[in-house]
C-alpha cells in the first residue's frame, strides 16, 4: 500500500476537513489528466512530510468534485489555495516549485 502525507477531500469532507482543521491547510485542486497536476503531486507529498503537525496538504480532484471547483471559483489547475481559521488566506496557480510553495506556508504560519 502506497504511504501518503496529504488527504483526498471531497465536496463531502471539506468542510470538516479544511474549514474546521486547526492547522494551516493548502488545497491542491487538480486532476488525473493534467500534466502539470502529475509534477506538483510529489512535491506536495514532500511538503506535506516536511510540515507534519503545523500544515494539512489535501488534494481536491476537481473531475469528481466539481461543486468545490464553483464554490472557489477554480478555472486552472493546478491551483493551490491556502486556508486558515476557516476562511482563503492565500493561493497559487500553475505549477509552483517547491521552495515557492514552501516560503508561502513559512509566511501564513
Amino acid at each position: 500500500m502506497e504511504t501518503t502525507n496529504t488527504v483526498a477531500v471531497t465536496d463531502q469532507t471539506f468542510d470538516t476537513e479544511v474549514l474546521g482543521s486547526d492547522t494551516l491547510v493548502l488545497v491542491d485542486f487538480w486532476a488525473p489528466w493534467c500534466g502539470p497536476c502529475l509534477i506538483v503531486g510529489p512535491v506536495l507529498e514532500e511538503v506535506a512530510a516536511e510540515n507534519e503537525g503545523k500544515v494539512k496538504v489535501a488534494k481536491v480532484n476537481v473531475d469528481e468534485n466539481p461543486g468545490l471547483s464553483e464554490r472557489f471559483s477554480i478555472r486552472s489547475i493546478p491551483t493551490m489555495v491556502f486556508f486558515k481559521g476557516g476562511s482563503q488566506v492565500d493561493s497559487l496557480i500553475g505549477a509552483a516549485q517547491k521552495q515557492h510553495i514552501q516560503d508561502k506556508i513559512t509566511a501564513l504560519l
